[in-house]
């Protein structure tokens, strides 16, 4: 009989970084108090919650003990015949994406089903969906038998939330909050011009079985994603969430700080899904979650499974004002020289994808460049400690050079997955079991549950259809959200046909009443405490999270909200073969125990960059600025970014 197993053993509760599950959002200080309250202590990772007897479907199939802890569930034949040592018997709960349960559609099947789909690795190291069903049948009732479906999908979906599971055993849809609000921004022109196409076949599915509630919009034009979340009701969302690369971040970030509200409005958790070329951001929440380093299709797939358990972290953003007096605020990096000089020469190569910066670098290679210009900086407080023995950098006259330690050790959490409520045709394979004797319709995203390609059992088996009870958890809404922007359902705008934007567009000023403290007036003399240094650089980069790229660890021991700018030069001097030597170690995050005396590196606050040079380029997120002197303030924590759970690198299942 299936039956809750009491908790006997229980860890002191690990020292954890500020984050939050999905249905957790809070809305006002009172809220938000109650919110971030310490949870109980979870359960050891071996210590069983549920075990229980399960059929499968088809039901002329084994029969399996399923046992379900914190980390895993462990399945387990039982006949025909016990399997010495099972095949796939243990499922890690950091491959689950979601579950849903069904029932049959044969009146005279008084058994439920209960199904859970995962995204295991396969032997090339890409991930693919895989679906287990399992038939519940240890009552003589349907009802009875759907109770305990039921509570197997809670306490799972809880699981993978990050919800606690209460102590006395009652374990009922009651514990889910309602689904996820979520507001889709796709550029349809991202990377190379894929990222609608990846969103439609791999992110909607995906999202939709997690049991996050979306509208979509495609944006048509450079600055729509900004003018659209300036006069965005924030109250209808849970998270607005990018889907291309780091520059529609950079619009929806500028937006939200550009609304009158700012100050509320820029607590809005964003995310991103990576369908661009440089894909930085991306590349450091898939580390954070504790994946292998991913490109392409496999780092999209990783960072939506991220996305779907929805944890947040505060994220550091930087201000910057530029020669105008016009300020912007960046995420990601603010470069000049080198990195800047590729990433606006490779537009032109942008159909490659990611591999028009290789082309591009290889091209600024050939036409190495220096620049003579003046870098100013408040030095941090308490510099980034050495963990372990590395090789240090030489030390210049006034010139700090630190070799970042290694990026903290991490822990790979769960994931989930359900359904939506956006109208889409999404392309889905009709759910027909072989020789059923009447087909399975296709069930679209408002029909209450995910398909279950693949589990069709054999002639005579009634083909399954999604239970609506756990489908809409109690308190979610009957009938699609609306959108903020029009009455009705929620559609996507069809696409413009318009040209993608231009690589020279100017980044457009923010009116932000935040102020930049530690700044004196752009132009005025510096504080005495501040750092100079003039000469001859190859390149200048100030970068806040670990990442330049999907595949480029700029700053290996970053993090979201250490609230530091992290300050990385080159100086003149250096040979071609070592410029490229640091950019191959950059793969690893390697480069600072290259002891290359042209690399320099400080940890600060504030910073200002005084180009010598007459011409040159400037980017600030990958976007190119005007150029002349600029300088940028960290406000620590000011954004919040969904991450998903925190994870472990190099310990991914």
């Amino acid at each position: 009989m299936n039956g809750l197993l009491e908790a006997e053993e229980q860890d002191q509760r690990p020292e954890q970084e500020l984050t939050r599950s999905w249905g957790h959002r809070p809305r006002s200080t009172l809220v938000r108090a109650k919110t971030m309250a310490p949870p109980p202590p979870p359960l050891a990772a071996s210590t069983p919650l549920l075990h229980g007897e399960f059929g499968s479907y088809p039901a002329r199939g084994p029969r399996f003990a399923l046992t379900l802890t914190s980390q895993a569930l462990h399945i387990q034949r039982l006949r025909p015949k016990p399997e010495a040592r099972p095949r796939g018997g243990l499922v890690p709960l950091a491959e689950v994406s979601g579950c849903c349960t069904l029932r049959s559609r044969s009146p005279s099947d008084s058994a439920a089903y209960f199904c859970i789909y995962t995204y295991p690795r396969s032997r090339r190291g890409s991930r693919r969906r895989t679906t287990r069903t399992f038939r519940t049948d240890g009552a003589t009732t349907y009802e009875e038998n759907r109770a305990e479906a039921q509570r197997w999908a809670t306490a799972l979906t809880c699981l993978l939330r990050g919800l606690p599971l209460p102590g006395d055993g009652e374990i009922t849809p009651d514990l889910l909050p309602r689904p996820p609000r979520l507001l889709l921004l796709v550029n349809p022109f991202g990377g190379r011009g894929l990222a609608w196409q990846w969103c439609k076949n791999y992110v909607l599915p995906m999202i939709s079985e997690a049991g996050l509630s979306f509208n979509l919009i495609q944006t048509e034009r450079q600055n729509h994603a900004r003018e659209l979340v300036q006069g965005l009701s924030l109250s209808e969302w849970d998270g607005i969430v990018t889907v291309s690369g780091d520059g529609l971040l950079h619009e929806v970030l500028n937006g939200l700080l550009d609304r009158p509200d700012w100050e509320e409005a820029v607590k809005m958790p964003v995310g991103i899904l990576p369908c661009g070329s440089g894909n930085a951001l991306a590349g450091a929440v898939n580390q954070h979650g504790g994946f292998e380093p991913a490109l392409g299709l496999d780092l999209l797939l990783n960072c939506s499974l991220l996305l779907c358990r929805g944890g947040s972290h505060p994220l550091d953003l930087l201000s910057v004002t530029l020669a105008s007096g016009s300020r912007c605020f960046s995420f990601l990096s603010v470069a000049w020289g080198f990195v800047s000089d590729v990433d606006i020469q490779s537009e032109r190569f942008r159909a490659l994808g990611s591999a028009r910066f290789t082309l591009g670098t290889v091209l600024g290679l050939a036409t190495l460049h220096t620049y003579r210009g003046r870098l100013s900086y408040l030095p941090a407080t308490v510099e980034p400690t050495l963990p372990t023995p590395v090789h240090s950098l030489p030390r210049a006259k006034s010139e700090l050079t630190l070799t970042p330690d290694p990026a903290p050790p991490m822990a790979h959490s769960p994931l989930h997955r359900s359904v939506s409520d956006l109208p889409l045709p999404l392309p889905q394979p009709a759910l027909a079991s072989p020789g059923s004797p009447e087909p399975l319709p296709v069930l679209s995203l408002n029909g209450g549950g995910p398909e279950l390609a693949g589990d069709w059992g054999g002639a005579g088996d009634a083909p399954l259809s999604p239970d609506p009870l756990l489908s809409s958890p109690p308190g979610s809404p009957k009938t699609a959200l609306h959108s903020p922007f029009a009455e009705g359902a929620p559609v996507i705008p069809p696409s413009s046909g318009l040209p993608p934007p231009t690589p020279n567009a100017r980044v457009a000023a923010s009116t932000c009443g935040l102020p930049d403290h530690l700044l004196p007036p752009l132009g005025t003399p510096l504080p005495p405490d501040w750092v100079t240094l003039e000469g001859d650089f190859v390149l200048m980069l100030a970068i806040s999270p670990s990442h330049l790229g999907a595949d480029l660890v700029a700053a290996p021991h970053a993090r979201f909200d250490d609230g530091l700018v992290h300050l990385c030069w080159v100086r003149s001097g250096i040979s071609r073969a070592a410029l490229l030597r640091l950019f191959l170690a950059m793969e690893r995050g390697s480069q600072f125990s290259l002891g290359c005396p042209q690399l320099g590196y400080a940890a600060a606050r504030a910073f200002r960059l005084e180009p010598l040079t007459p011409r040159g380029v400037l980017t600030v997120d990958g976007e190119q600025v005007e150029y002349g002197p600029l300088q940028a303030q960290m406000h620590p924590g000011l954004g919040t970014l969904l991450t998903g759970p925190l994870g472990c690198p190099g310990r991914e299942p």
